[in-house]
């Protein structure tokens, strides 16, 4: 069991879970692990937009110093925007200081290794024990302390690494794009790389202050977004979270599309230039039976994952994939990026709309999705799923749903909520089963 790493780093409450001292703690035990040669170390921060990113990001700083590692500071970058920069700039790890699409009370430390991927459960779980340890005697002497300093050209780093996943000939011209950045880390690279390759851009969300970061905005509330497409009849919306690591589409029709409907239009897409590695995508046990059926209809596979783009991307690389995500908009596209990365995976979808000529409804209108019910029961403490009488509602769920349809049953990686999700065709039957596990789990939770 891990104490302080979820499905995504670490995350919580800014101040309450993720304190300075544990963010101390957090920079002195990464830097010891990843500290292998003779070299001079150096670990790369950057962060979303919120008041408490300054807190964490200083008090890593003296973490990773106070061990002998260099620190190159980004500021507000986009959590695949990171990744990229540990490999390109050979340092021994990354750390991106951010809760995603979690509202701004909420903060949180990603970890990335020197070749740009997230850090394995046996890493995570080795940085556990030194957190928790006494680490006086790991300390560096006086002169071998780090240094640190703070790094302006990388936003131009990013924005031409993100323009070079598309080809060459390939531009945005003609089309009238809505951006929305969520007040977060991509309020200035996306809307200049979208207008870079020519588009008409009209940007929103992108006036943080440190506290509107995912508040009414962003892809977790779209409304602002489907409003404004339809108010200057844009080609397309584009909605990323608040570190850019996952995207929405809205159609020029307002229609919100996730991400299963992205990844499918893709792999079709790949699947005519045969640019998959595999015959096929991987996704997690969340994406809709639509997804499946439709990925099976045109003769590739789906592999399934638990949560978290994590165990899509560990997948993918055990595998040979290079096409995965999640429904929620974490596409990965391992040609291109080594974590999920909204900005990326808007712009080929771009690139597809432009070469077919189509409009973003029909692109992207690959399959319909099946009726699916998703409700959270939160709880206090205990393992309400162990309960003899969930346990015994689950079984009845599943029974009745048969082979027709599924039921997903999972605690959050991030907070204390089990996720009761079921699907099938019969829109009727899907919501009975939900509100009956529900309310299993609720008393169990009480």
């Amino acid at each position: 069991m891990r104490k302080h790493f979820g499905t995504d780093g670490i995350r919580g409450r800014a101040n309450g879970v993720i304190t300075p001292e544990l963010a101390l703690k957090v920079g002195q035990a990464a830097g010891v692990i990843f500290q292998r040669g003779d070299h001079r170390h150096r670990v790369v921060i950057g962060k979303d937009t919120r008041l408490s990113g300054y807190m964490i990001e200083t008090a890593l700083v003296a973490g990773f110093t106070s061990v002998g590692m260099d620190v190159l500071l980004l500021g507000p970058m986009p959590t695949p925007a990171v990744a990229m920069l540990t490999r390109s700039m050979r340092a021994d790890i990354g750390v991106m200081i951010s809760a995603s699409h979690n509202p701004f009370e909420d903060n949180g430390i990603k970890l990335f290794g020197p070749d740009g991927f997230k850090l394995n459960d046996e890493l995570e779980l080795e940085i556990e024990s030194l957190i928790d340890g006494d680490m006086r005697n790991r300390l560096s002497a006086s002169r071998d302390l780090g240094r640190a300093k703070r790094i302006e050209s990388v936003h131009a780093r990013y924005i031409e690494f993100a323009k070079r996943t598309l080809p060459r000939h390939v531009t945005l011209d003609g089309l009238r794009v809505v951006v929305d950045c969520a007040n977060g880390a991509a309020y200035r690279v996306a809307p200049e790389t979208l207008w870079e390759l020519g588009a008409e851009v009209i940007s929103i969300g992108v006036e943080p202050d440190g506290f509107n970061i995912n508040h009414d905005v962003g892809s977790t509330a779209p409304e602002s977004l489907v409003q404004k497409v339809r108010e200057l009849r844009a080609d397309v919306g584009i909605a990323l979270d608040g570190d850019a690591d996952r995207v929405l589409i809205v159609d020029e029709k307002g229609q919100k599309v996730d991400g299963d409907q992205l990844m499918a239009a893709v792999a079709r897409s790949w699947q005519e230039d045969e640019r998959l590695t595999q015959p096929g995508l991987v996704a997690t046990i969340m994406s809709n039976l639509g997804l499946e059926r439709y990925i099976n209809s045109i003769g590739l596979t789906l592999a399934r994952t638990a949560v978290g783009d994590r165990y899509v991307l560990e997948h993918m690389r055990q595998h040979g994939y290079n096409l995965g995500g999640e429904q929620s908009g974490h596409i990965i596209m391992s040609d291109y990026a080594t974590t999920g990365d909204g900005l990326v995976a808007a712009l080929q979808l771009l690139s597809v709309v432009k070469r077919r000529n189509l409009p973003v409804s029909e692109v992207c209108h690959c399959f319909e999705p099946l009726p699916q019910i998703l409700k959270n029961v939160r709880f206090r403490s205990g393992e309400p799923l162990r309960a003899d009488s969930v346990v015994t509602a689950i079984a009845h769920a599943k029974d009745r749903l048969g082979q027709s349809g599924r039921l997903v049953i999972r605690p959050s990686g991030t907070e204390p909520v089990i996720r009761v999700m079921a699907e099938g065709d019969d829109r009727d039957l899907v919501a009975e089963v939900v509100d009956e596990v529900v309310d299993a789990v609720t008393r169990a939770a009480a």
